[in-house]
């Protein structure tokens, strides 16, 4: 069962949502941002269910034979050189390219099963608008977080729920799935790591009603990560500050203006 985002007295984040009976009618776009995963793609390209309609590659400029691997293995597949640096860019660049009317975003090496989409896009069709992973709800776990990571992420949680009023469980995790027509409302800027805090705080912001669902995080295949635990963790810390910084100042310049 998923986890619901709560207000501080319980009550479900509510917002419109598509009658479960269009969801078999949704279009799934699978968004998979890469830099440098030629080694890693094969197994990840291979594990992606029926029910995904379109498989958007995002290249960040790899000098490998990341595109290759990819249009070898699944010939369907739409790769998309990234514009701008850093794996906000690249989502950002996927989403801006993607027809679903449910967008799936994953990482390239290996470390979330594609197995698990069908689960998130079942949720999508049964009232909820944002669905994400996580390590820490049952059923849930991961064989590749360090403990500075696992601090850092308690952390950050707490923060959120002091500044939001949101209870939630994991917010560093790239493993989500969220219908299409929210994107104007989440109006994504992020270039880096700290896109997924900025998506999760700027979707409850917006009043969308959140579902974590557990998610078995993997040892990377092969290779290292691009992720830098201290720095991009102090880019996620200030996304989280500025959000509820903007948030406060706009009621002002409204009253303002009146």
């Amino acid at each position: 069962m998923p986890r619901i985002a709560e207000l501080p007295g319980g009550a479900p984040v509510r917002a419109g949502h598509a009658p479960a009976d269009q969801v078999s009618r949704d279009r799934v776009t699978l968004v998979v941002p890469a830099r440098n995963e030629a080694r890693n793609l094969p197994w990840v390209l291979q594990q992606i269910p029926e029910g995904v309609d379109e498989v958007l590659l995002i290249d960040g400029d790899s000098t490998d034979a990341t595109s290759l691997i990819t249009r070898r293995y699944l010939p369907a597949a739409r790769v998309i050189p990234q514009s701008g640096p850093g794996k906000g860019s690249a989502l950002r660049t996927g989403f801006r390219h993607a027809t679903g009317d449910i967008i799936v975003t994953i990482d390239a090496d290996g470390s979330m099963s594609p197995h698990e989409i069908p689960h998130y896009v079942h949720f999508l069709g049964n009232g909820y608008d944002f669905v994400k992973g996580s390590r820490f709800v049952g059923g849930g776990g991961s064989l590749d977080l360090t403990a500075l990571r696992s601090l850092g992420n308690h952390a950050l949680m707490a923060l959120v729920k002091r500044l939001y009023g949101y209870r939630l469980t994991d917010l560093c995790y790239g493993f989500c799935a969220f219908r299409r027509c929210f994107l104007e409302h989440l109006d994504l800027r992020s270039t880096g790591f700290e896109i997924e805090a900025e998506m999760i705080v700027r979707a409850l912001r917006a009043g969308l009603r959140i579902a974590e669902v557990p998610s078995l995080e993997l040892p990377r295949r092969s290779g290292r990560s691009h992720l830098n635990a201290l720095r991009d963790g102090h880019r996620v810390l200030r996304t989280v500050l500025r959000e509820h910084a903007g948030a406060a100042r706009r009621p002002e310049r409204a009253g303002e203006d009146a």
